[in-house]
């Protein structure tokens, strides 16, 4: 079953039999700790050796265990402040503001940490004896709206129980007008466990059954609970059908790509062909409203589509692929790396042109894990919402890279990203693109787009405060006063065009309900996301 193009979250296929332990045809099997040497085999990579960044299948040049690649460089990589977005200052050489502690694009006289070696950059996995000593929580947060209006429901009960022992209640929670739960904190495992490869499992699995009256129940079984970071489950539920009482909507959340085992990669050249044959091909690089995700094989044909909107697609893959635990320099080249190869795919529509009706897949052998329901976390969806209109570019290439990765450990995978490898970097003071050249070579740098489709308006290039005038606050201001309709916690307010105390007061409002933080003021991530509601319940009343 599909979603409606115009909900927010994509339409959940239902009555998944219980003993089904399966999101698709290619979910994974918990990876046993005891025996790490069932690893999968190492990856070649194709064409990696050139140094013309005029072959198109190129991947990376010159020996990428070193750091300031000699033969990989390239002195002609255009000023990066161009390649982002020009108004906001102090994008220096690829530097985005959004991504900590950027500057200058990296240092490329940082040494090598560890003899080469891009899997396994720390000194020996050393574990820190804090990450060991506990007990560790992580906390927990629900949304709850109604697929009819997109409305928050109150009043919706919500039993929450260890996986393994599901008729055992541990807490029982109740939505809030605002369809928000209060954060509550669960225990997890060691925050060492996330922290270092083929550990034990580093997350708690706990079944939620999510139930209103007038509302056919959701069960979710298998969410991850991680130490220190806040997850956040979002819900969805629909009406029950006029004749009646209706079954409960089961599903079951696969095993962390980590910890489970999954097919490897299928390694491609990072710049796809495109034959001049009338295939449909983007003129320029646009960020989609929404991917429509396969949720399995390509030829899978049993496999049903789901419609799921751009940002959220990026912050489910992260959540299943990442650690959210890990450095935030880490988090955001991982993130970095997988918008720039959801992006490949949707401008050379990879798979249309292949005859297939969906831009993307759930398969981790063609492209990224995506598991329907999972919940997401606090740290990765900040990231998302902060660079979601970056990728990934290397002189004279119009297409984003399709930056491809392993887990570094149980699969290699030479001159590409590897996961584990990512986070050792970011231990030892790598910045995100320092981690991503140190991988993919010197040529590649981040590149923006302002093309994001369905957004009415772009960002303005400078933070909406009190004092502010104009038509983009005018136009803020008409978004954020329809989204109060319908989110009666916001205060409504006059489209004016002047920034006010009330329209401050509504911004704040707006924030706490989205989970951005609480400043008042209507920066990027808040531009953005007040834009993304606004459009959501817009169609919403065109269709009713």
């Amino acid at each position: 079953m599909k979603r409606t193009p115009f909900l927010l979250t994509p339409r959940r296929q239902r009555n998944i039999p219980a003993a089904a332990q399966a999101v698709s045809s290619e979910t994974g099997t918990a990876f046993d700790p005891a025996d790490p040497g069932s690893n999968y085999p190492a990856q070649t990579v194709p064409n990696q050796n050139s140094s013309n960044l005029n072959v198109s299948n190129q991947m990376t040049s010159g020996n990428p265990n070193i750091p300031n690649q000699g033969n990989g460089g390239n002195s002609s990589i255009p000023n990066q402040t161009n390649g982002s977005n020009p108004n906001i200052p102090n994008q220096n050489n690829g530097g985005n503001p959004n991504i900590p502690n950027q500057g200058n694009g990296g240092n490329p006289n940082i040494p090598n940490q560890n003899n080469g070696n891009p899997n396994d950059p720390g000194p020996d996995n050393i574990i820190p004896e804090e990450t060991m000593t506990g007990p560790y929580t992580g906390s927990l947060r629900f949304s709850v709206i109604g697929a009819a209006g997109n409305r928050p429901l109150e009043n919706v009960m919500i039993e929450i129980s260890y996986t393994g022992e599901p008729q055992t209640i541990l807490q029982t929670l109740t939505t809030d007008s605002t369809g928000l739960t209060p954060v509550i904190e669960l225990p997890a495992p060691p925050l060492a466990f996330s922290l270092e490869p083929f550990s034990q499992q580093p997350y708690s699995e706990y079944t939620f059954r999510i139930s209103k009256e007038g509302y056919e129940p959701v069960v979710i079984s298998g969410a991850e609970i991680l130490p220190t970071v806040t997850a956040l489950q979002n819900v969805v539920l629909d009406p029950l059908p006029s004749a009646g009482q209706g079954t409960a909507e089961a599903f079951v959340i696969g095993p962390h790509t980590l910890y489970g085992e999954y097919p490897p990669k299928i390694i491609e050249p990072e710049i796809q062909p495109v034959a001049e044959t009338g295939e449909i091909v983007l003129s320029r690089v646009v960020i989609p409203e929404y991917v429509v995700v396969h949720d399995g094989p390509p030829t899978d044909s049993s496999a049903p589509n789901y419609y799921v909107p751009y940002r959220d697609y990026i912050k489910n893959v992260a959540s299943s692929e990442i650690y959210a635990t890990w450095p935030s320099a880490a988090i955001y080249a991982n993130i970095l790396a997988i918008q720039s190869f959801t992006l490949n795919r949707v401008y050379t529509e990879f798979y249309r042109n292949k005859g297939y009706d969906f831009t993307i897949t759930s398969s981790t052998a063609f492209d990224h894990k995506w598991i329907n329901e999972r919940n997401i976390y606090d740290t990765i969806s900040q990231a998302v919402d902060d660079i979601f209109n970056n990728y990934l570019s290397r002189p004279g290439i119009r297409q984003p890279i399709l930056t491809q990765y392993c887990d570094g450990k149980r699969v290699t995978c030479p001159n590409l990203m590897s996961q584990w490898g990512s986070k050792s970097l970011a231990d030892s003071g790598y910045t995100a693109i320092q981690i991503l050249r140190y991988f993919y070579g010197d040529s590649i740098y981040i590149n923006t787009t302002d093309v994001i489709s369905g957004i009415p308006s772009s960002y303005p290039g400078e933070p909406l405060t009190v004092g502010s005038t104009g038509s983009k606050v005018r136009q803020m201001q008409e978004q954020l006063d329809a989204i109060a309709n319908v989110y009666y916690p916001i205060p409504n307010i006059a489209a004016d065009g002047i920034f006010g105390q009330r329209t401050r007061e509504a911004v704040l409002a707006f924030q706490k309900q989205f989970d951005l933080p609480q400043t008042g003021v209507v920066d990027f991530r808040t531009w953005y996301k007040i834009s993304q509601i606004y459009v959501a319940i817009s169609r919403i009343a065109e269709y009713s």
